[in-house]
């Protein structure tokens, strides 16, 4: 579909930029929205495109990889001659770059948190030494760039009264990034719970968007900052105890699956309603126990049918309303909203 890589010059040096697609893209995402395009952790091609540039003259090979940083750390230990990997997907900051052999991997986190920096000395089509920050944005010290700033008012001009206006108002901190879960996402669970009259909430362990902080008021822009995507449809209907412990195992699986090319990245689904515990470093299907119905205090039954809502269904034809008018009913109905971490999830072993 697209050319493997691009060939650039820049400080006198010939630059290879290979590109690599998220290897899992259709189980993450809904199959049916591209339906011919196939996608995989392809090392003979990724190999192959290094030894192609490298006698096509480039003399730092980089690679722009959406995998994840442990799915790339393994590639750069089983294919040579990359030089650098920019890698993506887990939405990692790394405050110094990690080497394998002689392949350097940075990583800038999301949402324009950080800028990484790295300078190479590359002398006779080798890496001889380098030198790498990461960059903490601060947006009231840096000088924005003027044409950049006119395009982005621009676009955004038949929005910006709507973004703007505020919805509710959040008395405690709200962010999404921890493994087993954010207080966005408790807060959308709980969203899901009540609009869509639920016992429990599912929502994707997606780990991009930004934070607020207490006592903030919650604009449009920050609700769809949470939840804008493609298929956001929040369902409804009945899942049996067996089917949620199935979907919990599965995801976990995701995760924590020893090797890194059967990770998938991001954190795990997050559960309102509902707790459990989890131990990691469990085989995969025996991970997840202890799950409980938090509202009666009684433990899942799974031969029981429970009304579950969620959103980001990768099924063709999912219903529902779209998640952003979901919470923003459910924060215009409180104006203020306060969430505290949870606890609903134990984890243990090592």
């Amino acid at each position: 579909m697209f050319d493997a890589y691009k060939m650039f010059e820049t400080g006198g040096v010939k630059v290879a930029v290979l590109g690599e697609a998220f290897a899992y893209t259709p189980i993450a995402n809904p199959r049916w929205m591209f339906p011919k395009w196939t996608f995989g952790i392809r090392e003979e091609d990724v190999r192959a495109n290094v030894e192609k540039a490298r006698r096509e003259g480039a003399q730092l090979v980089v690679l722009l990889s959406h995998n994840g940083f442990d799915c790339d750390r393994k590639l750069a230990s089983r294919v040579a001659g990359i030089d650098v990997i920019l890698t993506a997907h887990t939405h990692d900051a790394l405050p110094e770059a990690v080497a394998v052999g002689k392949t350097l991997l940075i990583a800038s986190g999301s949402n324009g948190k950080f800028l990484s920096r790295l300078d190479l000395d590359v002398q006779g089509g080798a890496v001889k030494g380098f030198r790498y920050k990461l960059i903490p944005l601060f947006a009231d010290v840096i000088k924005p760039d003027r044409e950049m700033t006119a395009a982005i008012e621009k676009a955004r001009a038949p929005f910006a009264a709507e973004l703007a206006r505020e919805v509710g108002r959040t008395e405690s901190l709200l962010y999404r990034r921890g493994t087993f879960n954010g207080t966005v996402d408790d807060m959308i669970c709980a969203a899901l719970i009540e609009e869509r009259d639920a016992e429990i909430a599912l929502s994707p362990g997606f780990r991009w968007g930004t934070t607020l902080l207490p006592n903030a008021p919650i604009t449009v822009e920050d609700i769809h900052n949470e939840t804008a995507m493609t298929y956001p449809n929040a369902y409804r209907m009945t899942m049996s105890g067996a089917r949620l412990k199935e979907i919990l195992e599965d995801v976990a699986d995701n995760l924590f699956n020893p090797d890194p090319y059967y990770q998938q990245g991001g954190d795990m689904v997050r559960c309102g309603g509902l707790g459990y515990t989890i131990d990691p470093a469990k085989s995969a299907g025996s991970r997840i126990s202890g799950m409980t119905h938090l509202k009666s205090g009684a433990a899942i039954d799974a031969a029981k049918d429970y009304t579950v809502a969620g959103w980001a269904s990768v099924n063709e034809g999912t219903e529902g309303p779209p998640v952003w008018d979901v919470v923003e009913k459910y924060i215009a109905r409180r104006k203020t909203v306060r969430v505290e971490p949870s606890s609903a999830v134990n984890v243990v072993g090592g």
